[in-house]
Parts: C-alpha cells; structure tokens; sequence
C-alpha cells in the first residue's frame, strides 16, 4: 500500500517534523501542504532545507487527492478543517486539541472555547497508541494527544490498568521550547528562555491535565493530578518526574513485572534497567518513550521519570504511528 498523505499546517514545527519523517516513509508521500501565511512559497523559503514543497492556501487543498490529512492547526482552528476533511471522505489525524476530549462540556472546560463540531467528537479515537491500539486501527478520526500528557500517561499506564495505583498524583514536568510552537512569544524569546528555568500554569491549570484524567481516570477512582509544567532551556525534549503511591503489598519486582507485561513487544518503549532514570538523551531525535521506576523506602513510594522528544513522540512521530495503525502498515514504518 501507498499512501498519499496532505498536511494542513506544514510550516510549524510539528507539520515540518511530519515532513522530515514523511520522507523516509516507505509507503507515504507528501501529496500536498499548505501554509495560509506563507501560501505561494516553497518550504525551503522558510526552513534551511533542500525541500522545494511548494505551499498552497488550505481553500485550494485538494483534499480528495489524499488518503489521509494531518493537521497541525491551532487549537479552534481545526474544527472546521476536520469536518471539512471527514466530508470529503478522508480520514484525519488532528494534532491540537481539539479532537481528543469525550464531549464539547468538557472542551470549553479546559480551553475556553464553544466546540462547533462536536457531532464529529463521537467519531474521533484518542491516538495514544500504546493504550487505544485497537480503536485506532479501525479510526477515521485521530485526536492526537498533547506532548506532557503522553510521557505522563504511559508513564503511569501499567500501574492504572492493574488497579494498583492510589490517586494522588504530583507529575513534575519540563519542556524544550519547540513546544511552545513557532508562533513569536515573549515567554519563548532567546533572552527570556536562555539561562532560565521557569514553571507555569502550575496547579490544576493546565489543559492537558484534561487528557491525564481523560486516560487515567477510568482506572483510578478519585484521581487527583497535580501537574507542574516548566520551560527548559534546550530545544526539544520532556523529561516528566512522577511521584505516586501504589498499593504497598507490591514488591519491586512486582512493580517492574506489571511494567513488562504491560509493555511488552511495545516498539517504542524503552524500560529502563534498576538503577537507571529517563533523561532528554534517551529519547531527543527518536519516537521512543523511556520509563524509568525507583522505589522510596517508604512502602508503595515511587518516583518515575519518563521522557520524549516533544515534536515526535510528543507529536508528530505518534501521529505517524497511528497512520500506520490505521492503515495497517507496519506501526514502526518511517519511525526508526
């Protein structure tokens, strides 16, 4: 199978990142792209790249050309980009958040914002592909998940889904600047990041706390997530630090056996050895996730460090992953 792909958003940093593994796809092609700033001009006039993609207007997207649409759309933005793309009969893999929730209540919630769509919410699959492997492979709508929640969730998965973990949990994060996108911020200039260290939307503030309760919620009642997102000074990667209670009969190798049983055959996750932690050089450059478990001496106490490359396993890289288990392509294709 060949696969014609098109990217609605191509010139920020997930939709380049989509490009760049495109390439090395064996079975996808870029089709077409689009960019309503830069439409007219190729990919190469915006990125030091020999890419001579050139950039249309997403009204002049031909939309029936592709098998299937990623979008790398602000959040809002993509709603009626989407139900444009489900009316054309072509399946959609949206990269903002506004296809990942279960209801338009709980969207506007956490986001601030009426869902326009949300007859199209009933149809759309979380694409955390570790743990919704089977609904994705039958998905014509991906909400792909946000970069913090899915070093959280798959750090935290084995434990939800054996019943083992207590409800309190404090999930110490910390971003590369990518992850702010390519849009000019303040919070994100050179001067302000470099030589910095910086927390925000700490708390219960942060909306991808939503996609922590959206997974870890079903398993875990009574679920409290504190969640404290920081702004590193580096390019990419998250490197997210978990401290939970689970139940204290569990030995350490009764942790680690859930965590192996659970992930095991997973191609992308990296379990990491006693002794060893998860950091940025684990994972930067790659569409792996690494988990690394260590008990406290105190009964049921762990700390869990879990790190991505925010614009690959974070973003781009999964919504490629579950292309592939869409299609049913080898899941690993274009990924290593």
């Amino acid at each position: 199978m060949n696969l014609n792909v098109g990217i609605i958003g191509a010139t920020g940093y997930t939709g380049y990142e989509l490009v760049q593994i495109l390439h090395r796809h064996p079975q996808a092609q870029l089709a077409w792209a689009t960019s309503e700033s830069s439409a007219g001009k190729s990919l190469g006039d915006l990125y030091p790249t020999p890419d001579d993609i050139p950039l249309l207007r997403q009204e002049d997207a031909p939309l029936h050309l592709a098998d299937v649409i990623f979008l790398c759309l602000p959040h809002v933005a993509s709603m009626d980009a989407v139900a444009q793309v489900r009316a054309a009969g072509v399946r959609a893999i949206d990269l903002s958040a506004d296809f990942r929730l279960p209801s338009a209540a709980v969207y506007e919630r956490w986001y601030g914002h009426t869902h326009t769509r949300p007859e199209l919410l009933d149809e759309a699959v979380y694409g955390l592909c570790e743990v919704n492997r089977s609904q994705i492979k039958q998905a014509h709508l991906i909400g792909n998940p946000g970069c913090y929640p899915t070093t959280v969730n798959l750090g935290l998965w084995p434990l939800a889904r054996a019943g083992v973990l207590r409800h309190r949990i404090i999930a110490d994060s910390k971003s590369g600047v990518s992850g702010a996108g390519r849009a000019l911020k303040l919070a994100s200039h050179f001067v302000e990041v470099n030589e910095n260290f910086s927390p925000y939307s700490i708390g219960y503030s942060h909306r991808h706390i939503a996609e922590m309760e959206l997974v870890l919620g079903p398993w875990v009642p009574g679920l409290q997530v504190t969640f404290s997102p920081h702004l590193l000074p580096v390019n990419r990667g998250i490197l997210s630090t978990l401290y939970v209670e689970v139940d204290p009969a569990l030995s350490e190798k009764d942790v680690r056996s859930l965590y192996a049983g659970a992930y095991a055959g997973e191609p992308f996750i990296h379990l990491l050895p006693p002794g060893q932690v998860a950091t940025l050089r684990h994972t930067v450059g790659s569409n792996r996730c690494a988990i690394g478990l260590t008990p406290l001496p105190y009964p049921g106490q762990w700390i869990i460090t879990v790190s991505e490359d925010n614009l690959i396993k974070g973003a781009s890289g999964q919504a490629v992953q579950n292309m592939n288990l869409m299609f049913g392509l080898d899941e690993t294709a274009g990924l290593v």
